[in-house]
């Protein structure tokens, strides 16, 4: 169910390992009306142990931007970073929110527990959606915790839920509620 966020796929055949790689996408639908700058992030990062590694050419003064867009951070400089994208409902990747929140809400359609709808409910109320994606070839245990963090700034701060690509939708307890691994014919 992953799909590049926002890159078209090609029609070439890739020419080597490197391009062909699998990425693993998760999500934070969230209500809160503004995405936290990526200092805020940063910060709860290392509180928890984490060395975010911001790219060298980031200037300072972005990471105090509110409607910052992409940022990659990483946790081990001998591994690939882990892509972060804010889409909001408005501005830029606003056509990328709606296709999200518009493609969770059909398969959320097809559950009709008390969970499903209370995450269909918090889905039709997001206002942004944060998208991590990494390659799974690359990841380490650390990688995942790191991976985690920041699901996890972001379900606390801005009233979000987790979603992960197959797999479905978490609990802020980390439990999951709504199982999207089995595909729905």
């Amino acid at each position: 169910m992953a799909k590049e966020l926002p890159i078209l796929p090609s029609t070439a055949q890739p020419a080597d390992a490197e391009q062909a790689e699998l990425h693993q996408y998760s999500r934070v639908f969230c209500q809160k009306d503004n995405s936290p700058p990526i200092r805020l992030l940063i910060e709860f990062l290392k509180s928890r142990g984490q060395t975010p590694i911001t790219p060298p050419n980031m200037d300072d003064s972005m990471l105090d931007e509110w409607a910052w867009v992409q940022v990659s951070l990483g946790y081990d400089r001998n591994r690939k970073p882990i892509q972060v994208v804010c889409a909001r409902d408005r501005g830029t990747y606003q056509d990328e929110f709606d296709k999200e929140k518009k493609l969770f809400l059909d398969l959320l359609s097809a559950h009709d527990d008390v969970e499903a709808g209370l995450v269909r409910a918090f889905v039709e109320r997001s206002r942004f959606v944060l998208t991590t994606r990494f390659a799974q070839n690359d990841m380490t245990d650390e990688g995942y915790d790191f991976n985690g963090w920041i699901l996890e700034f972001y379900q606390e701060q801005c009233k979000g839920i987790v979603q992960i690509d197959d797999q479905g939708f978490y609990s802020p307890k980390g439990d999951l509620i709504v199982d999207l691994s089995v595909k729905i014919e």
